[in-house]
């Protein structure tokens, strides 16, 4: 039975089909210049078809830039990479406004410029490298999808993906995101290093001939129909209260799990909850079924999760992180005092 509040139209079962297999052959491009990271591009393809934004986290060398251009290619989308440095502007990334010369009439006056944020794709390398002024001009693009200059509102491109990336080692002269910033990415997705034969399989593509351009499998216009679709799929009722139980027993309050109250200073908020429905509905229409199961909710727990928790300096000290955090929470199925 699915939530009233939340009609769910009985999903096209051949537009269900159709991003099923669009997913494998992603996938299977990807595989000719990726090697291993597929549940890394298994992420980001819920990140897009939910129509939201990632936080991507890995050490330097890891291929995020081209997995990112390469997911790009594969769905027919205009990428751009912005370098995130500590002089880097606002207007280096919507865009400016020049005095403009009509030759024709002689006349001046102001023309908008539009920044690399005016694409389908943007990699946002490093972000936590430049200001929170400069931070806040691309978040405010990801929140609104437009940019405004000179009292004038300019669309973004649809569909409209940001991937920041961060290095989680390095932090001398950077800006960390504030959490409420971090609340603002559907998902966390980290990269980790590649197991011992997929690092061979890496020596061997990577100093070979030139890497294989992806073929296009999707485009803009596909993307946008099926990102349509991923809203219609339904969510059962006791999937939506699996996910509300579960972000409301990360919170310390009194009824919550004796290790939530031992480890945590701040559980997450409602964007989590969201977030894990939103998510859920792309993981299941990626697979081509019409309803979100708890599995899938507990599939995307740890990206959702993992950078909307807080933990203090107990967890800390022992090891213990957001990811161990949610997969407790699962095993216990959020139990908590409920209402």
């Amino acid at each position: 039975m699915t939530d009233s509040r939340h009609p769910a139209a009985p999903a096209d079962e051949a537009a269900l089909e159709h991003l099923a297999g669009a997913r494998d052959r992603i996938l299977d491009e990807l595989c000719e210049t990726i090697v291993g990271q597929r549940e890394v591009i298994e992420e980001l393809l819920i990140t897009l078809f939910a129509r939201g934004h990632a936080l991507v986290v890995g050490v330097p060398g890891l291929a995020k830039t081209l997995l990112v251009s390469s997911l790009a290619g594969c769905l027919s989308l205009e990428f751009h990479r912005i370098q995130f440095t500590p002089d880097l502007m606002p207007s280096d990334i919507t865009g400016t406004e020049v005095i403009h010369d009509d030759p024709e009439t002689g006349r001046r006056a102001f023309k908008f410029l539009h920044g690399p944020v005016f694409a389908n794709v943007i990699l946002a390398d490093e972000i936590n490298r430049t200001p929170p002024k400069t931070q806040a001009a691309l978040l405010q693009a990801m929140q609104e999808r437009q940019v405004s200059a000179g009292g004038v509102d300019y669309s973004l491109a649809e569909p409209f993906l940001v991937l920041a990336t961060q290095n989680p080692i390095e932090q001398e002269g950077t800006y960390p995101l504030p959490e409420a910033q971090l609340d603002r990415f559907l998902l966390n997705v980290l990269v980790d290093y590649p197991g011992p034969d997929e690092e061979l399989e890496i020596m061997r593509l990577a100093s070979g001939p030139e890497l294989p351009r992806p073929a296009p499998v999707l485009d803009a216009s596909e993307i946008t129909r099926l990102q349509r679709l991923v809203r219609r799929i339904a969510v059962a009722e006791h999937a939506l209260l699996f996910a509300r139980d579960v972000v409301r027993a990360s919170r310390p309050t009194d009824g919550a799990p004796d290790f939530v109250r031992r480890f945590v200073r701040w559980g997450a908020g409602p964007r989590a909850s969201l977030g894990l429905v939103l998510a859920g509905k792309a993981r299941a229409a990626l697979r081509g079924r019409p309803c979100v199961s708890t599995g899938d909710i507990a599939a995307v727990a740890r990206p959702v999760m993992r950078h909307r928790l807080i933990l203090n300096f107990e967890a800390e000290s022992e090891g213990f992180r957001a990811d161990d955090l949610v997969d407790r929470l699962l095993e216990s199925g959020g139990r908590s005092r409920r209402g």
